[in-house]
């Protein structure tokens, strides 16, 4: 493949007919569109124009080389254009991995808006735990992840988004136990309801409660957070909750919140990208708006 510039200098002056108009419209002088087409035929070793009175026009094997140049630029401004299109957010492509209590809580409301504002952008939501999402991330399926901090990947950098208090609730026939603190020695004693292994909720009480030196031995494990909720309102047991997934079940009394002591300590929601990878124009704008939504603090990991 020869130097693309000779490609540029040949189709402009073909396309004008003329060098000195080639190279206005290149930014070059005639000398150099010249020197440039002399290289190009003697590196094809064919004669590509015919000089005239009024200018140059192409021999037979100058149109035959035309018409695939033509082509080439055609699709070169194709893709320019669409580069541009993507940059404006009036096309392209967002990939994001999120669990589904996250989707719902966090991601739902900021996709309404971005989806209004740019109508012409594709949004691809892939439900996985944390864990799964930073693979997915790693393997290059999504653009970034909304993942449940703390995490740690020497290849992902996480900026923590909005804060989230995490509570234990309980249905309306364990309202006596909302009284007073519960220790968190005494969550043994009741019945529990919990995520299943390998989501990152379940690893972060699995570690509150080792850190104080109990463990946890749930009566059911459920695979969402939805089911923890519908689960506790029908009186199953204890489950430890985001608060602001079930605020509308503690201002209704379907759910009661019991204190713990200690309480969980706060943690946050992170947007997850790969180290030293921009994202595209889309992931960036709609990354921001989400930052923007949760007052994010700008804190990258």
């Amino acid at each position: 493949m020869h130097n693309m510039e000779w490609y540029r200098v040949f189709y402009w002056t073909a396309k004008l007919g003329s060098l000195t108009q080639a190279a206005g419209q290149l930014n070059i002088t005639q000398p150099a569109v010249s020197h440039t087409l002399k290289h190009l035929e003697a590196s094809l070793g064919s004669t590509l124009f015919v000089r005239t009175t009024r200018g140059v026009t192409l021999t037979s094997d100058g149109e035959a080389l035309y018409h695939y140049v033509d082509q080439a630029m055609r699709f070169i401004e194709m893709g320019e254009k669409t580069m541009a299109d993507r940059q404006d957010l009036l096309t392209g492509e967002v990939r994001i991995g999120a669990s589904d209590s996250l989707c719902a809580h966090y991601l739902l409301p900021v996709l309404e808006t971005f989806n209004r504002q740019y109508p012409g952008v594709r949004i691809r939501v892939t439900n996985r735990t944390s864990p799964e999402t930073i693979a997915l991330l790693k393997a290059g399926s999504i653009d970034f992840g909304i993942v449940h901090l703390p995490a740690e990947d020497e290849s992902v950098a996480f900026v923590k988004a909005a804060k989230q208090q995490d509570v234990l609730v309980g249905g309306p026939r364990y309202a006596e136990l909302a009284a007073r603190p519960l220790a968190v020695r005494q969550l043994v004693d009741w019945p529990l309801l919990m995520l299943e292994q390998g989501a990152s909720s379940r690893s972060y009480l699995d570690a509150y409660a080792r850190g104080h030196g109990v463990e946890l031995k749930p009566e059911i494990e459920l695979g969402s957070v939805e089911l923890l909720s519908s689960f506790a309102r029908s009186g199953f047991g204890l489950a430890v909750i985001v608060k602001d997934y079930v605020r509308a079940e503690l201002a209704a009394g379907s759910l009661v919140e019991i204190p713990l002591d200690p309480p969980i300590p706060a943690r946050h929601i992170g947007i997850a990208t790969l180290r030293h990878l921009p994202l595209p124009a889309a992931a960036r704008h709609l990354s921001e708006q989400l930052l923007a939504a949760a007052d994010g603090e700008e804190d990258w990991i």
